[in-house]
């Protein structure tokens, strides 16, 4: 295995290379190894990273599938490297199992790592984007239309209360229509529950959760009950792109594995270039990897919807910020997205 000086590039340099794109970050790594004398550390031979259900996943899904991480740490010269995939439910249990040590990276939404990187004090940060797709607020009460409707005969099941990014969007959405001291007015209603069951108790007309913040492939699923319909879409909410799924670790990770860092990023941009060359075959490929019963036409149409973005470009992130900060859930407000990421994508169009 070639080893790896513990040097890092400065941020400055980072930027620059991230413009030039991960092939010359890869190979910049190599180079900046070379010169130092001092004693080095090999990056880690095992990285281990954690999933959750979801189209918005995709480009993790194929990474895994082709393995295109391995692929691309031995183009850095890591030798080979194994990569363990953790499923999980939701970003909290993500979230713990970072911070205790059992998964080096989360896949999860960047309202996750937000709160991390405020309670860790920047330990944690974003590494790069993985996915934004729009989310359907969704409901089998036919009395309601809009978010007014909602009484306390409701139950919203939602990934995470209050801090994934569908209770954020909920939120946003609650100040919007109540007015600045509304914005938690929903707050009550909601329920902790991973995509899977809350698909499940929609179907139930008995269970006391009827409605759900959902996200693809769930939501084109659910949608297929008539008796199930739409409330809000987060894309129409806010305007643009929202990751709902990120890449994220610890600084210290981080700084021990500045090849391998690089060679994740490459990974998911060739997944990415991947879904763009061919969308029929990447949602054929999801499809055999999660056993989801989705048509593949249907995830093709699900990449076409504005608001889907597969990228390593950090989207909403501020958008996020603002409102945590807001809502006193995080004590530092952010003064730019790259606060929030490690160098490795500040050279890219994020926001």
């Amino acid at each position: 295995m070639v080893r790896a000086s513990r040097a890092v590039a400065s941020p400055g340099i980072c930027r620059r290379l991230v413009r030039a794109g991960p092939a010359a970050l890869l190979l910049a790594g190599l180079a900046l190894a070379a010169p130092f004398s001092a004693p080095a550390r090999a990056d880690d031979a095992n990285v281990r990273i954690s999933r959750q259900p979801g189209f918005v996943y995709l480009p993790a899904v194929l990474a895994e599938q082709h393995k295109l991480i391995e692929k691309q740490a031995k183009a850095a010269g890591l030798g080979d490297v194994t990569v363990e995939w953790v499923n999980l439910t939701s970003g909290a249990a993500g979230n713990d199992a970072l911070l205790s040590g059992n998964i080096d990276i989360v896949d999860s939404g960047s309202t996750n790592m937000l709160l991390l990187n405020d309670r860790t004090r920047g330990d944690v940060k974003g590494l790069c984007g993985v996915g934004s797709t729009p989310m359907l607020l969704l409901t089998r009460n036919p009395a309601v239309k809009t978010l007014s409707d909602f009484s306390g005969k409701d139950k919203i099941a939602l990934p995470s209360v209050k801090v994934s990014t569908q209770a954020v969007l909920l939120q946003i959405a609650a100040k919007k229509a109540f007015g600045p001291d509304g914005a938690s007015r929903l707050d009550p209603l909601t329920v902790q529950l991973g995509h899977p069951d809350a698909v499940a108790a929609l179907a139930s007309p008995q269970n006391e959760v009827n409605s759900h913040f959902s996200l693809p492939p769930f939501q084109q699923r659910e949608l297929q009950d008539p008796a199930i319909h739409a409330v809000l879409n987060s894309y129409e909410l806010v305007g643009e792109p929202v990751s709902n799924a990120i890449f994220y670790a610890r600084t210290g990770w981080f700084t021990r594995n500045p090849k391998l860092s690089a060679a994740i990023v490459a990974a998911i941009d060739e997944a990415n270039a991947e879904i763009a060359k061919d969308p029929l075959q990447a949602a054929k490929d999801y499809i055999a990897a999660t056993n989801d019963k989705t048509p593949p036409e249907t995830l093709v149409a699900i990449m076409k919807e504005p608001g889907t973005t597969f990228s390593t470009t950090p989207y909403g992130i501020m958008l996020q910020a603002r409102h945590f900060y807001a809502m006193k859930t995080i004590k530092a407000e952010p003064k730019d997205w790259k606060d929030t990421f490690f160098p490795i994508v500040h050279g890219l169009p994020g926001k």
